[in-house]
């Protein structure tokens, strides 16, 4: 079954950032993630205002993959410094419909 990762980053500092977009898109493919959207092109259309500056879509083919790509001791340092560099929220979402 099919898992979203559904995040809200808005960087604090953006020093973090150059270090971490080639070992992120290698490990999210490496777990066979794929990026379905990357962006700070966004608009909230309903619900209070949650303001974030980038927008983050990644398919994952199961749970296990997505959480075997957060727990990677390769990805873990920056992990660390998206998360100290950058309030972000990061949802995983099972590709279901609880209401059918």
């Amino acid at each position: 079954m099919a898992y979203y990762s559904v995040l809200d980053v808005t960087p604090t500092n953006e020093d973090w950032i150059p270090a971490y977009i080639g070992p992120a898109n290698k490990l999210v493919a490496q777990y066979g993630g794929k990026y379905l959207a990357r962006t700070g092109t966004h608009e909230q259309v309903e619900g209070d205002k949650q303001d974030a500056a980038l927008r983050i879509i990644i398919e994952w083919p199961s749970k296990e993959a997505a959480m075997n790509f957060m727990n990677d001791s390769e990805y873990a340092p920056h992990l660390k410094a998206r998360t100290e560099g950058s309030n972000s929220h990061h949802y995983l979402i099972e590709a279901k419909d609880d209401l059918a």
